[in-house]
C-alpha cells in the first residue's frame, strides 16, 4: 500500500483517527518515541501491528487513554495506589500495568491476563484518540528489534507500504519509551522497563519501588514477559553493539585494538575532545543520552557501522533506562574495564 504523510494540524489529525476507526494502522508521535497505532479493541487491527513489525505474537502491547478515568472500562480492578501514581505523572511517559477485562482482546496482551494503561501526553496523540474514540495500541512504530524511531523519517524508513499514514510532530522529546510498572501492594510497585519516569519519582508517592531483575539481566527460560522489552534483543542497529563500562582513557584503550574499517564508537559529548578514533556523540547526562540514543543508533547504520562500542551510560535515575536499552542492544554484551 502506499503510506502517506500527514502534518499535525487538525485536519490531518481528523484523517489519521478516521483511519484508525476504519480498521488501519498510523505512525503517530508521543513524547516517548512513535507509535504505530490501531484500535486496541480490534483484533484485525491489532493483528496488522504485529505484521507490520515482525512482533512476536507474545510480546504484549500498550494501551493509550485520553485520560486515566477511562482505564476503568478496560481493567477488571485498579488499586488505590495505581490512581495516586496516575494523579501525578499522567499524562506523561508511564504505563502501569493492570489486569484487563474482555475488552481488551488477548492479541492486544499478548496472551496476559493483564494490560499496560498509558496516558501521552504529546498533543497530536492526544488528540488522535479523542477524535478516533477508541483505546489506542501502539508499540514503537519500527521493524522489530531495531532502533525505536524518534521522528518521522524514521517511521517511514521502517513502515512505509505496511501501513496507510505516519503523522509527522517532530522530534521525540524523551527519546526512550515508557517507564513500565505493575502494583505490588498497597504501598510498593515494581518496574518492569524503566524510562523517564525514574525510581527516586515514583518513591514520591511510593513506599518502595522494586527494579525487576529481567531490567538488566536476560529472562530464564520459561519466563513470562509482563511488560514490552523484557523478553527479546530490542533497540539494535544492524552494527553489532558492544557496551563498554570504564573512563575515557580506559574505553580509549580498549577500542584502539578494534580499529579496522566499520569500526564506529559512541561517547558523551565530553569525550570528543580526548577520543581520536571514529566516533558519534550522544550527550552528555542521562536525559541528553536517552534523547540522542536512537536517533544516533540509526545515524551509524547510515554510516555503514559494522561494529560500535558504546560507552556505558550511568545506572542512576534516567540513566537506568539508557543502560537498560544498550544492554538489550548489544544482547547482554558488556565489558567491564
Amino acid at each position: 500500500m502506499e503510506t502517506i504523510l500527514l502534518d499535525d494540524n487538525e485536519a490531518d489529525l481528523i484523517r489519521a483517527a478516521e483511519l484508525i476507526t476504519k480498521g488501519g494502522v498510523v505512525g503517530i508521535p508521543t513524547e516517548t518515541v512513535y507509535g504505530l497505532g490501531a484500535d486496541a479493541s480490534n483484533p484485525v487491527a491489532v493483528k496488522r501491528i504485529f505484521e507490520a513489525k515482525g512482533r512476536p505474537a507474545d510480546n504484549p502491547l500498550i494501551v493509550h487513554l485520553a485520560d486515566f478515568s477511562e482505564a476503568k472500562k478496560y481493567t477488571s480492578s485498579i488499586p488505590e495506589l495505581a490512581y495516586r501514581i496516575a494523579e501525578k505523572f499522567c499524562p506523561g511517559p508511564l504505563t502501569i500495568v493492570l489486569p484487563k477485562n474482555g475488552s481488551i482482546p488477548m492479541i492486544t496482551s499478548g496472551g496476559l491476563d493483564t494490560v499496560g494503561i498509558r496516558i501521552p501526553s504529546h498533543r497530536v496523540m492526544h488528540r488522535i484518540i479523542e477524535l478516533s474514540g477508541c483505546p489506542i495500541a501502539a508499540p514503537s512504530a519500527n521493524t522489530s528489534g531495531l532502533p525505536s524511531p524518534t521522528s518521522a523519517s524514521h517511521v517511514m524508513d521502517d513502515m512505509a507500504g505496511k501501513i496507510e499514514a505516519v503523522v509527522d510532530g517532530g522530534q521525540s522529546e524523551f527519546g526512550v519509551e515508557s517507564t513500565v510498572i505493575s502494583v505490588e501492594n498497597e504501598s510498593s510497585v515494581r518496574i518492569l522497563r524503566p524510562g523517564c519516569v525514574t525510581r527516586e519519582m515514583l518513591l514520591e508517592v511510593c513506599g518502595d519501588v522494586i527494579i525487576d531483575h529481567a531490567i538488566l539481566h536476560e529472562l530464564e527460560a520459561g519466563q513470562t514477559a509482563a511488560s514490552p522489552g523484557m523478553k527479546y534483543k530490542h533497540y539494535s542497529p544492524k552494527a553489532d553493539v558492544v557496551m563498554v563500562e570504564g573512563n575515557i582513557s580506559s574505553f580509549t584503550e580498549y577500542v584502539k585494538n578494534y580499529m579496522e574499517s566499520g569500526v564506529y564508537s559512541l561517547i558523551y559529548d565530553c569525550d570528543a575532545d580526548y577520543f581520536p578514533y571514529r566516533y558519534m556523540t550522544y550527550g552528555s547526562n542521562s536525559s541528553e543520552q536517552a534523547h540522542w540514543l536512537f536517533r544516533r543508533l540509526r545515524e551509524l547504520d547510515e554510516t555503514g557501522a559494522k561494529k560500535v562500542f558504546v560507552r556505558a551510560p550511568s545506572s542512576d535515575g534516567v540513566g537506568l533506562a539508557v543502560y537498560n536499552r544498550l544492554i538489550r542492544a548489544a544482547g547482554f554484551e558488556v565489558i567491564r574495564l
